[in-house]
């Protein structure tokens, strides 16, 4: 093989979607190429990856932005032609292409002020969670503590 259907092999490979880890790690250890050249074409497919990920992340963030504004839209629309109809003292509406119902759904419950509600109208939650900063120290000092272990954390900074 020469080094353009090596490259063309780790392209290929991206473009698959069917890769668990296993298949992922028994194709890599298939292709048949120097170690160095096996890693710079990882390398650069982890940074592909990465550049990926950043769009998506911003794409994402947009797209709830977009969500967030189309529901506040929709709520105000609701709520003019809601109010509109009350005005007028109308029950229902029938236009060219919708009948139009006002109608009472369950009222909502809204808190003003907590600290103006009776205690019995009051909930405290509880979370129990584990102190891993603590759990680190003590684990990394050579103690052991029941239902706990440290797990290595190793991978390679790509520069």
């Amino acid at each position: 093989m020469n080094l353009f259907d090596l490259n063309q092999t780790y392209r290929e490979l991206e473009e698959r979607e069917d890769l668990d880890p296993e298949t992922l790690s028994d194709t890599l250890d298939s292709i048949n190429d120097t170690r160095e050249l096996k890693l710079d074409n990882i390398a650069y497919w982890i940074e592909k990856n990465k550049m990926q990920l950043d769009w998506l992340s911003e794409k994402l963030k947009d797209l709830r932005a977009k969500q967030t504004s189309l529901n506040n839209l929709n709520r105000s629309l609701q709520n003019y032609m809601t109010q509109a109809l009350d005005d007028a003292g109308i029950k229902e509406l029938q236009t060219e292409n919708h009948i139009l119902k006002p109608r009472n759904y369950k009222a909502s419950v809204i808190v003003d002020s907590l600290d103006n509600v009776p205690e019995e109208f009051k909930q405290t939650k509880t979370e129990v969670t584990a102190d891993k900063k603590e759990l680190y120290k003590v684990l990394k000092n050579g103690q052991e503590v029941p239902g706990v272990h440290l797990k290595a954390n190793r991978g390679t900074v790509i520069k």
